[in-house]
């Protein structure tokens, strides 16, 4: 325990220093994590697999290093949830489809090796959305996840899972993925801290492609620090993704200093009224009262508009979904994971039916739209317009930078919706990510912090967007913030749940 909190309720940074004091060990933190998946995991479920014998003997070695008075680095022994998109060497990794059920690949994703270098702790593989196709992670062909503030709400999505998981303090951090929002958006709705750095700052060798153009690596934290720390081991050149960027990597916890005056921040027009259609109310007062605190630390707040970024909901659907459609056109059944073994069928009718039934619906029809999109007579209207759209994009934000060091609005629209609220209406699942999606269009870096609670006591996150490569100002504006509030410490309060069930986080 420290204080009063038990040591799988504790940051990474926290855990550090209890390790290196020795007032820890690495099986102890990794003891205390597995007593609380036992406890609440049956109802958050934001585990697809658990890895315990690899974790223990990564715990192991830490402490076995540590006791020979080895020097570690400072996220040695932190265990650590991955979402099941990255390969995992001699680990099942799915995507949370079932056309990759019993894939065991044979090497390590870049971020992977970089973990294991740093010894962090591998606690397992985390739920999503499948093949990061959705916003509720209720898309994964294996059941939803649950949001620890209220068992009746999404996590948000595609990386629901591990967003739970450090919420629910079922892992001291996380790492997830981000195509359109996709880490952001669940650290929102779970109130925790998302980061999605610039596009090419942190390799993707080894993660299962959506759209390559647009997704991205990062951490999901419990607070602002333990993101620093996470950028620390992931980000870097690596030789084999072709868009890896080529610049030297700070120390990113230099960063965190609590100061923000004379920075310029853009409150964006677009990000709180998409189309003529405002943010939720709560929402709204919570991101004007967090611009109205960064005036008081001392910068200084306006309004910006980015008149193009009203289009970012059509264009994204026809980049992300022509390039899907071209990513997945891999799982055919004959290289790995499932294949349909039905009797009598040609090769062509095993390609059709190993797809029709490993993939599951929200995937084909993403793979149809993307198809469609690519396809002769129809590339020029679409896929071609769309990509001229996203220049206009990309040129609204450089506009924008040159005025202003940071823009901030929502990260959602509205709190974490309701379990099968908006599964029967896809446009509406997609507007969640209205505010978020802009920034990978633009490559840009972004970041979710809690900023606020709604009336029913869900969290509301605030969306931070640097310029390339801007991680440190964003880092530290988020730093600044982070420590003139509090609501990073909230944990939520028991809620009933309409079978009865009730929030698993039960304390203030």
């Amino acid at each position: 325990m420290s204080g009063s909190r038990a040591l799988n309720e504790l940051t990474a940074h926290e855990i550090s220093d209890l390790l290196a004091r020795r007032e820890a060990s690495a099986r102890e933190i990794l003891d205390a994590v597995w007593t609380r998946i036992d406890q609440v995991e049956g109802d958050v479920n934001a585990y697809l697999r658990q890895t315990r014998e690899v974790a223990a003997a990564q715990a192991a070695e830490v402490d076995e290093r540590r006791a020979a008075g080895e020097e570690l680095p400072p996220l040695a022994g932190v265990p650590l949830a991955l979402k099941d998109i990255y390969c995992t060497k001699d680990i099942e990794t799915t995507c949370a489809s079932r056309i990759l059920q019993g894939f065991r690949p044979p090497y390590d994703a870049h971020v992977i090796e970089r973990c294991r270098t740093n010894g962090l702790v591998f606690l397992g593989k985390t739920n999503m959305d499948e093949f990061a196709m959705g916003s509720s992670t209720e898309n994964s062909a294996f059941g939803v996840t649950h949001n620890p503030w209220n068992l009746d709400r999404v996590p948000g999505g595609s990386s629901g899972g591990s967003a739970a998981s450090v919420a629910g303090s079922e892992a001291i951090c996380s790492m997830g993925t981000d195509t359109g929002g996709s880490i952001r958006q669940p650290a929102s709705f779970c109130g925790v801290v998302g980061l999605k750095p610039t596009y090419g700052r942190v390799s993707r060798y080894g993660v299962i492609a959506f759209a390559s153009s647009l997704d991205q690596v990062g951490p999901i934290t419990k607070d602002v620090r333990d993101c620093a720390l996470m950028m620390n081991v992931l980000a870097g050149r690596d030789r084999r993704d072709s868009t890896s960027i080529e610049a030297p990597v700070p120390d990113y916890t230099e960063a965190l200093l609590p100061e923000v005056k004379g920075l310029r921040i853009g409150l964006v027009k677009e990000f709180m009224e998409y189309q003529g259609v405002g943010v939720d109310a709560e929402v709204g007062d919570a991101i004007r009262s967090a611009a109205a605190r960064f005036q008081e630390l001392g910068a200084e707040c306006q309004e910006v508009s980015l008149p193009h970024l009203n289009y970012s909901i059509p264009v994204y659907y026809i980049i992300a979904l022509a390039e899907a459609s071209s990513n997945l056109a891999r799982y055919d059944g004959v290289r790995y994971g499932y294949r349909s073994a039905d009797e009598g069928q040609d090769i062509i009718g095993m390609y059709r039916e190993t797809r029709d039934r490993g993939f599951g619906a929200e995937v084909k029809r993403r793979i149809m739209l993307g198809t469609y999109a690519l396809s002769a007579g129809y590339y020029d209207a679409y896929y071609l317009k769309a990509s001229q759209v996203r220049t206009l994009i990309r040129r609204d934000f450089d506009r924008a930078f040159e005025q202003f060091d940071l823009l901030i609005g929502p990260v959602s629209p509205s709190v974490a919706f309701r379990l099968g609220e908006k599964t029967e209406d896809p446009v509406a699942m997609y507007l969640s990510d209205v505010c978020t999606i802009p920034v990978n269009l633009g490559g840009l870096p972004g970041m979710s912090i809690p900023c606020g609670f709604s009336a029913d006591g869900l969290p509301i996150g605030m969306h931070l967007v640097g310029k390339p490569l801007g991680e440190e100002t964003m880092l530290r504006a988020a730093y600044t913030f982070e420590q003139s509030t509090d609501f990073h410490r909230r944990r939520a309060q028991p809620v009933e749940t309409r079978d009865g069930r009730r929030a698993v986080l039960a304390r203030g």
